[in-house]
């Protein structure tokens, strides 16, 4: 059994929820070839100093997420995206102990072929797919050409994160009003994190440095 993480002791002891899941959780981890370590406020379990699975709690369930999950075969179709725009990590998730305790042989069978993928070096390759433009800003580019035509010149990493900033908040309203304070930044060619003053001393990009002049 794997040595046990002074951290991640303390992690356990003061999980007010999902408490015994954990625990059965960490107990499979242990005895399995990997290093327990404290890494992003939460156990991580490592091979050869590669990030292999994490522990994490939630309200309504408790998960291990394989950071290369997407590489597995996953045969039994438990693995599931933590986010819509997730490539790469994989979750199972959890609400009883009984569920992990029917799971343990196939938990096993997984973790294993995640061992093997880090020592294999494998690497997932990413698609670059384009982010779905939204409705508020589609409206905005077909009412004002000239912001369609900046839009378009900017690099594709710019646009991305201007659609993923212009997406996020639930309610219109919200990606109206981001829209309507990045449209001025848009048609000066700036991307949501380009410096805009010329005091960065990390051009393009600001570092707050006009802050302090």
């Amino acid at each position: 059994m794997s040595q046990t993480n002074s951290e991640v002791d303390g992690y356990f002891s003061k999980s007010s929820k999902w408490q015994k899941e954990l625990k059965a959780l960490r107990t499979i981890l242990l005895d399995c070839p990997l290093v327990e370590e404290w890494k992003w406020r939460a156990p991580c379990y490592t091979v050869q100093k590669k990030n292999v699975v994490l522990i994490g709690a939630f309200k309504e369930y408790c998960v291990l997420s394989f950071f290369k999950g997407a590489l597995l075969k996953d045969a039994r179709g438990i693995l599931q995206k933590p986010g819509a725009n997730t490539q790469a990590a994989r979750v199972i998730r959890f609400t009883s102990v009984q569920e992990i305790r029917e799971l343990e042989p196939v938990l096993r069978a997984y973790v294993a072929e995640a061992i093997e993928v880090e020592k294999a070096g494998q690497k997932l390759k990413f698609k670059k797919e384009p982010e779905p433009v939204p409705e508020e800003f589609q409206e905005k580019l077909d009412e004002h050409p000239a912001l369609q035509t900046a839009f378009e010149a900017l690099t594709p990493g710019r646009q991305r994160a201007y659609l993923m900033h212009f997406a996020a908040p639930k309610k219109s309203k919200t990606r109206v009003s981001r829209i309507e304070k990045c449209t001025e930044r848009i048609l000066d060619g700036k991307g949501l994190h380009d410096c805009t003053c010329g005091h960065s001393q990390k051009m393009p990009a600001c570092d707050g440095s006009h802050k302090f002049v």
